[in-house]
């Protein structure tokens, strides 16, 4: 399907949106959600598209301040003026620079948005989606353990289908064995973030005793290999994350037997197209995929939503309310979950619209490129 339209105008913006509660995980603490926004205008239609990179480098490699540079370097002032019949065709602009795979998303992003919007389609339309809700958890960060019931008695009032904790050494197997006295029967998940080495696998195997759907990436960002020896002494699944930026490392992951289940974050592999190609490869090999979640904002939580109606996605994913997070967001639409089923908005592209009024009061910095 081809639709072709020119971009006339791109804004990025640098946007510091605070959290309702700090979220914390075994690499940090965050109390706002500071990102790059972008705005892109074809023929009279807008696309939007976030960033998923922190502050610093405490995540993955990428950073807010080095995709501003490479966004407003390299790709806007080149972008604005291409005439683009389907979003492949700005691979050509993206494919000279080395990773940054987050900053490419949000280029990437914003053109599938706003094509999809030019074709007067919904995102998931154009992608393959096959649904128009999605299953949803919630994710829980690291809290004393009478907290973290508390909010697990919240999620599951309101319907969750999976609760997912935030671990992290010496907040670990005490947090399951509490948690499952109070929930025997709930679906539970837990995410390391990298916390551990295979020098605690006895500590990891423990885990099996606590029913997981999943352990997710327990060990280094980078690492594949050490992660196979893990999944061989669990009978836990082990979910990668971090470790998967491309389909080539879901592939080589899956075949070393290294994990039975990967997170998908369109961010984190570069974009749409590449998220796409996980989702196949996965789908392949029979591994169930789910969308994990980055604190985003309605436009990346939309983004999201779409591409979770992919027919592999059959496993929960992070894309709770909106409200569990922000007092206010910088979209129209709410992005609400009733009993754990969150709805795909309907409109065309990622179906939501920019609250322009907010998004001045929490926009640190505005650039514009015009044709």
């Amino acid at each position: 399907m081809t639709h072709a339209f020119t971009i006339d105008r791109a804004e990025l913006r640098l946007v510091n949106l605070p959290l309702l509660n700090p979220f914390v995980i075994s690499t940090g603490t965050m109390t706002h959600k500071t990102f790059p926004l972008l705005i892109l205008q074809g023929d009279g239609i807008t696309g939007i598209a976030e960033g998923v990179m922190d502050p610093l480098p405490d995540w993955l490699e990428e950073t807010t301040a080095g995709a501003l540079d490479l966004l407003r370097s390299a790709i806007l002032p080149k972008m604005v003026g291409m005439r683009i019949a389907n979003p492949s065709d700005i691979d050509p602009l993206l494919a000279p620079w080395r990773g940054n795979r987050m900053a490419k998303a949000v280029a990437e992003m914003a053109v599938w948005d706003l094509w999809a919007r030019s074709l007067d389609l919904p995102l998931c339309h154009l992608i393959g989606g096959v649904r128009d809700k999605i299953e949803v958890g919630v994710s829980l960060g690291i809290a004393p353990l009478d907290v973290t019931l508390d909010r697990i008695a919240e999620a599951q009032a309101q319907g969750y289908r999976r609760t997912k904790l935030k671990i992290k050494q010496g907040h670990d197997l005490g947090l399951l064995e509490g948690v499952r006295d109070t929930f025997p029967d709930i679906k539970l998940t837990v995410d390391a973030n990298t916390d551990y080495g295979l020098t605690d696998l006895a500590t990891l195997r423990s885990m099996d005793a606590f029913h997981l759907d999943y352990v997710e990436q327990p060990l280094a960002y980078d690492d594949i290999l050490d992660h196979a020896q893990v999944q061989s002494a669990l009978q836990t699944a082990i979910c990668l994350d971090e470790s998967i930026r491309s389909a080539k490392d879901a592939r080589i992951a899956l075949q070393m037997n290294a994990a039975r289940v990967i997170n998908i974050k369109v961010g984190r592999v570069g974009g749409i197209a590449e998220a796409r190609r996980v989702h196949d490869v996965c789908a392949a090999f029979g591994a169930p995929v789910w969308c994990g979640g980055m604190l985003e904002s309605g436009v990346g939580r939309a983004h999201n939503i779409h591409l979770a109606t992919m027919p592999n996605f059959t496993k929960p994913g992070d894309t709770s309310s909106a409200s569990r997070y922000f007092a206010r967001d910088i979209v129209n639409e709410p992005l609400e979950a009733t009993d754990g089923l969150m709805p795909v908005p309907s409109g065309p592209g990622i179906g939501v619209t920019l609250d322009m009024d907010y998004l001045e009061t929490v926009s640190e910095l505005v650039e514009v490129w015009t044709a």
